[in-house]
């Protein structure tokens, strides 16, 4: 597979069922080579191998809110700066989410939610409609957190709602402190995106559209 000027190899293995709700997938550019393991009804454990401390710690969030077993391994050009590797981690993980998820028969679709940390509070919004769209309000008082650049926030959620088909709202409603407003950002899509692909048993073998697709 072939995309811009850089050669793309994806690997994917996994599947969804009641029972079964894992994929691995492995992305490799010229840029990075990732591989992504994922378990949707999982404990809420991360191994996470990246080479970006603070995004670590963000998707370690993920995992621990969202109650999934969350395995990435990162190889990036971060010599050069840390934006593909953000950047490709998100759509690795979004294509996990996608092959794992499969038919989405039986899921919810929708949820929300509002995490606060100290005197940041933020909401998240997410419907696995087959659809990528990301709406992102979030002002952060300081471009930095430690090394990371905060900008890298919204590649990661673009690069992963652009591959999961999801439609994703974000919105900061305050904070003071830019690392309290981006941890509760990321849990509170840990916590939405855990709901928003549970399986509901009133719904089970029902895909939760009137389209009939997803």
């Amino acid at each position: 597979m072939s995309l811009g000027r850089y050669p793309i190899t994806l690997n994917f293995s996994g599947g969804s069922s009641m029972s079964n709700r894992t994929a691995t997938v492995k992305r490799d550019t010229k840029e990075t080579q990732i591989e992504v393991s994922l378990n949707l009804d999982g404990e809420g454990k991360s191994d996470l191998n990246i080479g970006v401390p603070f995004l670590e710690h963000m998707i370690d969030q993920i995992a621990r809110h969202g109650m999934f077993d969350i395995s990435i391994k990162a190889n990036g050009d971060l010599d050069i700066d840390a934006h593909h590797t953000v950047e490709d981690v998100g759509i690795t993980l979004g294509q996990a989410f996608t092959k794992a998820l499969a038919d989405k028969k039986g899921i919810r679709r929708y949820a929300h939610a509002y995490v606060p940390l100290d005197e940041a509070l933020s909401r998240v919004v997410i419907d696995c409609s087959g659809r990528p769209g990301l709406e992102y309000n979030v002002n952060y008082p300081r471009a930095r957190v430690g090394d990371f650049d905060v900008d890298l926030i919204f590649e990661f959620f673009q690069g992963f709602i652009n591959h999961a088909m999801m439609s994703l709202h974000i919105d900061n409603l305050r904070g003071r402190n830019s690392h309290h407003i981006a941890e509760t950002i990321f849990k509170a899509f840990g916590r939405a995106l855990r709901v928003a692909v549970e399986q509901d048993p009133r719904m089970e073998g029902i895909l939760p559209s009137t389209k009939g697709a997803l």
